[in-house]
């Protein structure tokens, strides 16, 4: 700063001895210079930024032209009131403001550009990367956080606030939040683990301890929602999320999802004729994929029957028990129309002996 004021002295100083005089003439200059970084943003850097095929060297571009105006236009102002000779409590009041003013300019540059970055960052994001669409809220939110308190913690240095009685505070009473709500931190770490992690997404059929089973509508901080096939929405807390097992019927290589018809057919069936009478079965039902395709596997010698399984794949996890219901029906016309036999569980009683003493009629 000294340098630069000891720079402007022989323009300045063509303007007379006057130190408002001279201030004045700062602004002015100031003022020009602001212009011509301005110019040269708008038609030097973005005519080079527009020959790019990305887009966001173009939008920070648009976002940097403000903060360099104004950062020009402050400086020459910290300038002046220098150039004026204040009185020292009044420049040290014009200084703290104007520095206060600088800092928020790019502090408000700092939040916008970390959010265009990461916004770009998850449009190009895979499965494996950090920043995704997903998480972009998380990391958004937690850049802004981080900006903010820097911002204010430089804000306060600029009025020669000292924070070391604040920072101490802040810690003191981080332990009692801590303690206090220790329930609701384990479902906001839990949420972020989530978020990060992504062993589910919104849309997925996710099934928690093989207890509660449906869709996932909503991850959030605090806790995750299901709807499940009865249309109830179950809301769970992300710390039982994060420490149940969770299986996801959407995931793996692609969403399809395997169902299992068993069939026991009895002693003495044709069990080429079941294989293929089940083959056929499943291959006739329409909502059943054909790529790939249904099989039968003959599984084991049952106590009252033969073991066969149809599997078979849909296209949605939802599709289950509709696909199930219409297999279990066609099974059971087919068996019935080709004389297949179902066994079933029958019970037999014999009577060892009859007693001697002829059964009589009890007297009232």
């Amino acid at each position: 700063m000294d340098t630069l004021l000891q720079q402007l002295k022989p323009i300045i100083g063509l303007f007379g001895q006057s130190p408002y005089m001279q201030a004045a003439v700062v602004i002015l200059l100031s003022l020009f210079a602001a212009k011509l970084v301005s110019l040269l943003v708008n038609r030097g850097i973005r005519k080079l930024t527009g020959h790019t095929k990305s887009t966001l060297d173009d939008q920070l571009i648009s976002l940097l032209h403000r903060p360099l105006f104004w950062s020009v236009v402050l400086l020459g102002l910290l300038l002046a009131a220098t150039v004026a000779e204040l009185s020292p409590s009044l420049f040290t009041f014009t200084r703290s403001a104007i520095l206060s003013l600088l800092l928020f300019w790019w502090m408000l540059f700092s939040l916008r550009a970390s959010r265009v970055i990461l916004i770009s960052v998850s449009r190009h994001s895979d499965t494996s990367s950090l920043v995704r669409p997903q998480t972009l809220p998380l990391f958004t939110n937690l850049v802004a956080v981080i900006v903010i308190a820097l911002g204010v913690y430089f804000i306060f240095q600029a009025w020669d606030v000292d924070m070391t009685a604040w920072l101490a505070s802040a810690g003191i009473a981080g332990i009692a939040i801590g303690f206090a709500a220790k329930d609701t931190l384990a479902n906001l770490f839990s949420g972020v683990f989530i978020l990060a992690d992504s062993p589910y997404k919104i849309g997925d059929y996710v099934v928690i301890d093989n207890n509660v089973r449906g869709m996932v509508t909503h991850i959030g901080i605090r806790s995750t929602r299901l709807l499940t096939r009865d249309d109830v929405e179950v809301t769970i807390p992300n710390s039982v999320m994060g420490n149940s097992k969770v299986v996801n019927e959407s995931g793996g290589p692609y969403e399809k999802y395997r169902i299992r018809i068993r069939v026991s057919v009895a002693y003495g069936s044709d069990i080429d004729q079941v294989c293929a009478l089940l083959q056929t079965i499943g291959e006739e039902e329409p909502q059943v994929c054909t790529d790939p395709a249904p099989r039968v596997r003959f599984r084991s010698f049952g106590d009252s029957g033969l073991i066969v399984d149809l599997m078979a794949w849909v296209e949605k996890p939802e599709l289950r028990g509709r696909v199930t219901h219409l297999l279990n029906s066609a099974i059971y016309k087919r068996f019935m129309a080709q004389g297949i036999e179902i066994p079933y569980s029958k019970q037999d009683l014999y009577i060892k002996s009859l007693p001697d003493t002829p059964w009589q009629e009890p007297s009232h």
